[in-house]
């Protein structure tokens, strides 16, 4: 079962956005969940993960501190609250499990995403 992003849009710079990711429990369940982002011709960045009992987070430098990862599990819900939108952070976001370890970062570890929500910054 994939995981769908939702709440993308179109917002000026110095905005904010919150995403969610909505998932069954069995798809999540025990498992940290993250966020990567693609531009156009672009590659896959990294955004952000999450473990499962919403305790550890790790951040890409180029969000910390504007970007805040988030997690409900009684509602198998993960949000991305993003603050302060600069006109690079335009990109498809995407919401998946990550299977590894929290800080490392590594889109190879993202597993089980879906269809992705566009974030459009404008300047």
């Amino acid at each position: 079962v994939q995981l769908q992003a939702s709440g993308g849009g179109l917002v000026q710079a110095g905005g904010s956005l919150r995403l969610s990711c909505a998932s069954s429990r069995r798809t999540t369940s025990n498992n940290a969940v993250g966020w990567f982002r693609q531009a156009p011709g672009k590659e896959r960045e990294f955004v952000a993960t999450i473990s499962w009992s919403g305790g550890t987070t790790s951040y890409a430098d180029s969000v910390k501190g504007r970007f805040t990862i988030s997690r409900d599990n009684a509602k198998n819900t993960v949000y991305l609250q993003m603050n302060s939108l600069k006109p690079e952070d335009t990109a498809v976001y995407y919401c998946a499990v990550y299977y590894g370890s929290i800080g490392s970062g590594s889109l190879r570890s993202f597993s089980k995403w879906g269809q992705g929500t566009l974030v459009t910054v404008s300047s």
